[in-house]
């Protein structure tokens, strides 16, 4: 047994943890750089929560997802404000951006000098400054991941600034924040969190600390989306899914993910589609091709054994087989609405080019088994209607 495991100090967790924030900070720093969504803070008043700290602050809202551009902006206004530590909250692209931010403030340099593949990519020196993360979302897991995904544009491509170094001071999960969300945001987040659990279960990189994690938390995933998906007010469910969040996130900074986030990646450089929709929508097509590539390539590994694993707890049936597996998968996309690769704006023209930007992925580096290019196109033309 050998595994190298990381992740955030401190972990709050629980209904009203919010609460908590005065006291959390307050060794923190002066002022705070308070990166949210516009729609983040819900039944959240900021105001209080810091008069109680006792800081200064200011706010600054995120809209979409990172990219350079809009990270060196923030960086700018931090340091023209004095900030000296960082609160996010919002979805995983507020708690990226505020990852970065805090990161930039401890150490010298330009952004691109710490990006990966599209920049120098030198290590990170300095540990982030303070940083407390308030996922509004149960989707990313960013809350407790190592690494930031920030949108270059102008390369179509999406790379991570990467170092465990950037983790968050300090995670919040209050469960009570994401009790606004819609039935098709909690369905394209819910999806993610599930699929990066079952992902790092299968990956090349997986070990027994991140099984273990898994596993509880596919059986969660399992139960809990749909409840959130039908009856969006049910505070259990919205806790356990939650908690699958947050397993998926330190899954995945230390055993990675496979196919679905490798071409999720490439996919959302180009149509700047949902994240989670677009995983949502290739699920059920990249376990039909990694299980028919295992069949034939390696048919003892342990990956194919793990498959069958999944397919037994999520249909609470010792004796399911394949098939059974990935038809309750299509079932519950149908049940919670997923759309197609099509609807969501993806052209069959573009498939060579996913294919190419999806094989450089840290991602599909840790699929279960390497795939060749015919198996790659025939994922995206399942997915695609």
């Amino acid at each position: 047994m050998k595994f190298d495991f990381s992740t955030v100090n401190r972990i709050v967790f629980g209904a009203r943890s919010i609460d908590e924030v005065p006291k959390v900070i307050d060794t923190f720093g002066k002022k705070a750089f308070v990166i949210r969504s516009s729609q983040a803070m819900g039944e959240i008043s900021l105001t209080d929560l810091m008069a109680s700290a006792n800081k200064e602050y200011i706010i600054y809202d995120v809209k979409g997802e990172p990219s350079e551009t809009s990270i060196i902006k923030a960086v700018k206004v931090a340091s023209d404000n004095h900030c000296d530590f960082v609160i996010g909250i919002g979805g995983g692209s507020v708690l990226d951006t505020a990852k970065v931010v805090a990161t930039m403030m401890t150490n010298k340099g330009e952004l691109m000098d710490y990006l990966e593949t599209v920049g120098k990519g030198f290590p990170v020196r300095n540990r982030c400054a303070p940083n407390l993360a308030i996922p509004t979302t149960a989707g990313t897991g960013s809350e407790v991941t190592r690494n930031a995904v920030i949108d270059i544009p102008d390369k179509k491509l999406k790379v991570s600034m990467r170092s465990t170094l950037m983790l968050p001071w300090v995670s919040m999960i209050d469960p009570l924040l994401t009790l606004s969300l819609p039935p098709k945001i909690t369905a394209f987040t819910g999806m993610d969190a599930f699929i990066q659990v079952m992902e790092s279960f299968v990956s090349v990189r997986a070990n027994v600390m991140t099984d273990s994690l898994c596993i509880e938390a596919i059986k969660k995933a399992a139960i809990h989306l749909r409840k959130t998906y039908h009856h969006g007010d049910n505070i259990t469910s919205r806790t356990e899914m939650c908690f699958v969040s947050l397993i998926g996130g330190m899954a995945l900074a230390n055993s990675g993910l496979g196919a679905v986030h490798g071409f999720a990646g490439a996919i959302g450089s180009i149509f700047h589609a949902p994240h989670g929709a677009v995983c949502a929508s290739l699920v059920t097509a990249v376990m039909k091709v990694n299980v028919s590539a295992l069949m034939k390539r390696n048919p003892n590994g342990e990956a194919l054994t793990k498959y069958q694993e999944i397919f037994k707890m999520i249909t609470s049936n010792q004796t399911a087989t394949y098939k059974d597996g990935i038809q309750w998968f299509i079932d519950l996309c149908g049940d919670l609405d997923i759309p197609t690769l099509k609807k969501l704006g993806v052209n069959r023209g573009d498939f060579p080019e996913i294919v190419r930007l999806s094989k450089t992925t840290s991602s599909m580096k840790a699929n279960p088994i390497l795939l060749v290019d015919g198996e790659l196109l025939e994922i995206l033309e399942l997915a695609y209607e």
